[in-house]
């Protein structure tokens, strides 16, 4: 029965982190609700778990989401020092998890800095993503010893199944963005080749001649081709060359 409830609540899991996807207008917007809904999961009645998200680009990092102002902030303070329990979880590919932040020996000045603003306990596990991108989910306590046991394999567990939610995130953002680019490239395309007809109806020339009048005039003018044709077209009074496009 155990089992059984368990499969259960992962395939709940598993289906609501799809529906946020597929609701999600970009990227951001589906990490800011997983971090929310990651520390919902976590957390227990008076006893709340903080969540960010830390994203390592170009070995440069930044907090992407976080759970609340409080979480933001416990990420950001390892950004100063350069180095740090979720920044070594994104870069190495591995869960750090400190029980403890008293007894812990490893970043002596983080350590202070974030035990001073209450927080005792650090759970920070990779996302399994694709490519050079690296992430990881910080997870915060004012409690010592709160990501032990049972719980540091359900946080695990969650992330496992987060990582497939967010590839897919990633993956459709990264479709969207190449269609937003096809479309702006046909749309360009389309106005040149507009200007090019309108330069052979004026001067009974080529579609090689007017293009490359269409250039000359670009660089005479020191102006963007796409430009110089854009005036073309609107010297016609007949509006803006529009592309047909479904994407």
């Amino acid at each position: 029965m155990a089992r059984e409830s368990t499969a259960k609540s992962e395939t709940s899991i598993t289906e609501h982190l799809n529906e946020m996807v597929l609701a999600s207008s970009d990227v951001e917007a589906f990490l800011h609700e997983l971090a929310r809904v990651s520390a919902r999961s976590l957390s227990e009645p008076g006893d709340e778990v903080l969540c960010g998200i830390t994203l390592l680009r170009h070995r440069k990092a930044a907090t992407v989401a976080s759970s609340t102002p409080e979480a933001q902030a416990m990420d950001e303070i390892q950004y100063d020092f350069g180095d740090g329990p979720c920044m070594t979880a994104s870069r190495e590919q591995e869960t750090v998890h400190i029980p403890d932040l008293e007894e812990h020996g490893l970043w002596p000045q983080y350590s202070r800095k974030v035990l001073a603003q209450g927080v005792r306990s650090i759970l920070a596990i990779p996302f399994q993503l694709e490519g050079e991108t690296r992430a990881a989910l910080n997870l915060y306590s004012h409690r010592p010893g709160r990501f032990e046991g049972r719980v540091l394999d359900l946080a695990e567990d969650f992330v496992t199944q987060t990582s497939m939610a967010l590839r897919l995130a990633v993956r459709f953002a990264h479709y969207s963005e190449a269609a937003a680019n096809l479309k702006a490239t046909l749309e360009s395309r389309t106005v040149i080749d507009v200007a090019v007809g309108v330069i052979m109806a004026q001067n009974r020339c080529s579609q090689e001649e007017a293009f490359q009048l269409l250039k000359a005039a670009s660089s005479t003018r020191n102006i963007k081709l796409h430009s110089v044709a854009t005036a073309i077209v609107d010297s016609l009074g007949k509006g803006p060359a529009k592309t047909h496009y479904e994407g």
